[in-house]
């Protein structure tokens, strides 16, 4: 499984064979510029699965419900929020994070409403604000069986898979031999079913040779596409700048030479109107400028 948030990525995603596509609101974070997750809407998500239905053809495709779509007591609320991200968005399944008895029901409203759900224990980025930050999960015996209680609980609300994120290795793989339902894994080890990251973290999308973007400890880097990025705007620039670009390679449309003629012919005509036009234009443009710097505060700087 790997994350997709437009049409292009969602065609890389698709085409490379992946078996199933997220629409993480990681997008938050990694296309939005926020610091978590939690700022995302539903309407966001909405427009990002929109664009990813349309590049995908293949790939079963799951959506995160965001922060604050699905946590009420009202489990209805959740399931018409579900509806909307299946119905408007073309989306297969949605995810869920955490797997407390309340969230099990939620799962369960959902299910029987005829929505399949995947669910999430471990680190769930969406409750960083309860848990205390990007922190890893189930790392004393206590807690990693309660994370094992967290799975079982969605497998019997009929959640038809779950993410297992940050946990230990070996804790994973317990909760792997659990459940009949399989688990999708990241930094949770080698034990589990299958394994998520993040495009945008795999591919290196954000890196840059002088200023490298935060990369989490469990992923592994593919390729360092953001350096390409760097590369190739630098060149377009530096041509852009020399005069090298376009030049007749890439300027394909040609007037044949009566045309040609007959255009100068229609230029020379106009030609002295159109310098008092432009020279018209230049003066009003300017007065405007001026008007805007005294006026700016009520006094000029």
């Amino acid at each position: 499984m790997v994350t997709a948030y437009d049409y292009p990525s969602a065609l890389h995603v698709d085409r490379a064979g992946m078996d199933v596509l997220l629409v993480g609101d990681s997008c938050a974070m990694v296309e939005l510029g926020y610091d978590t997750t939690q700022p995302m809407t539903l309407d966001q998500m909405l427009h990002h699965c929109q664009a990813v239905k349309r590049g995908a053809s293949r790939s079963l495709l799951v959506a995160d419900m965001p922060f604050g779509s699905y946590e009420y007591s009202d489990t209805d609320i959740a399931l018409r929020n579900a509806y909307r991200l299946i119905k408007e968005a073309g989306m297969d399944a949605v995810k869920l994070e955490g797997g407390s008895k309340a969230r099990a029901t939620t799962v369960r409203t959902l299910v029987e409403g005829g929505v399949a759900v995947m669910g999430h224990v471990g680190l769930t980025p969406q409750a960083i604000s309860v848990i205390g930050g990007f922190r890893a999960q189930g790392r004393t015996a206590t807690r990693a069986r309660a994370l094992l209680d967290e799975a079982l609980r969605l497998e019997d609300a009929g959640a038809f898979a779950v993410v297992l994120e940050c946990v230990p290795g070996n804790v994973a793989e317990a909760i792997t031999k659990s459940l009949e339902i399989p688990t999708i894994g990241i930094g949770a080890g080698a034990g589990t079913s299958g394994q998520v990251l993040v495009y945008h973290d795999m591919l290196g999308m954000l890196s840059h040779p002088h200023h490298e973007q935060f990369m989490p400890k469990f992923c592994k880097r593919y390729a360092q596409v953001g350096h390409a990025i760097k590369d190739g705007l630098e060149e377009f620039k530096a041509d852009v700048e020399s005069g090298e670009f376009p030049g007749n390679q890439y300027s394909p449309y040609k007037m044949n030479e009566s045309e040609k003629e007959l255009f100068d012919d229609l230029l020379e005509s106009d030609a002295d109107e159109r310098k008092l036009h432009h020279e018209d234009n230049a003066k009003k443009l300017k007065q405007a400028d001026e008007y805007e710097q005294l006026s700016l505060y009520g006094h000029k700087k």
